[in-house]
């Protein structure tokens, strides 16, 4: 079985809605609902101990792409977020994950947000089954560093990507 990653809220190489799109608290001037969308997953490796997650837009003018949101530690028993799981705010992420710092400098989900006229950007969400039952991060522990320990902790990964060009 190969792992796999689905949304109810967008297929694969699909635009994704304004529900998703960064909300103007942000100050990057976009309006959105900055929800997170609805994903779920089946086909874990054996040997799988938890799952991690992560939103990636490599087309962010910054020289190093854009983290928008990672979450580590899933329990293995564990095959779906809801809609909205990325803002803390909701309790609607299962018990002992943890979303870690974003480029944004807070834990949770931060949506799309390129800038104006510039090309429809990538944002790649990312499975990761893991072989550590937990990632030794933080909340406050720097995305790259996040990148770092699920690159060695890797069994299989799975992803999906969402488009968004900002007018």
């Amino acid at each position: 079985m190969t792992l796999t990653l689905r949304s109810n809220n967008f297929e694969d190489g699909d635009y994704l809605a304004e529900a998703h799109v960064l909300s103007e608290v942000f100050g990057f001037g976009c309006n959105g609902g900055n929800r997170s969308p609805h994903l779920e997953w089946s086909g874990a490796p054996a040997g799988t101990r938890s799952f991690a997650l992560t939103c990636y837009d490599p087309d962010a003018p910054t020289g190093s792409g854009f983290w928008h949101w990672l979450v580590v530690n899933i329990p293995p028993g564990v095959a779906e977020l809801p809609l909205d799981a990325g803002d803390p705010a909701t309790g609607l992420m299962p018990a002992g994950a943890l979303q870690t710092r974003t480029d944004f400098g807070r834990p949770g989900y931060g949506g799309p947000c390129p800038p104006p006229g510039d090309h429809p950007h990538r944002y790649l969400f990312t499975l990761f089954a893991l072989k550590a039952e937990t990632i030794e991060v933080s909340a406050d522990t720097m995305p790259a560093v996040v990148g770092f320990m699920l690159n060695f902790n890797t069994l299989e990964k799975a992803a999906l990507m969402g488009l968004y060009k900002r007018k």
